[in-house]
């Protein structure tokens, strides 16, 4: 990873204004993962907000993102 400091960003999800901390190399992915799919860095993380149960919003972000990369190994 090129840094592992945590980077917090806003974010409007749902109508709701929600803060998320992750490193570069994860805010990184999801921008790539979300122009691969046609969809805004918010639309993407809100559906993962939609299905991620119980976890925390930044653990179902990573964990979204390991299973992307997996898939399409």
């Amino acid at each position: 990873m090129s840094d592992d400091k945590l980077r917090k960003r806003s974010l409007v999800i749902a109508g709701h204004r929600t803060s998320i901390s992750l490193e570069d190399d994860f805010w990184d992915a999801l921008r790539e993962i979300a122009g691969a799919r046609g969809l805004s860095l918010p639309a993407l993380v809100a559906e993962v907000d939609s299905g991620r149960g119980a976890a925390n919003l930044s653990s179902a972000l990573r964990v979204a993102i390991l299973r992307h990369y997996r898939a399409c190994a």
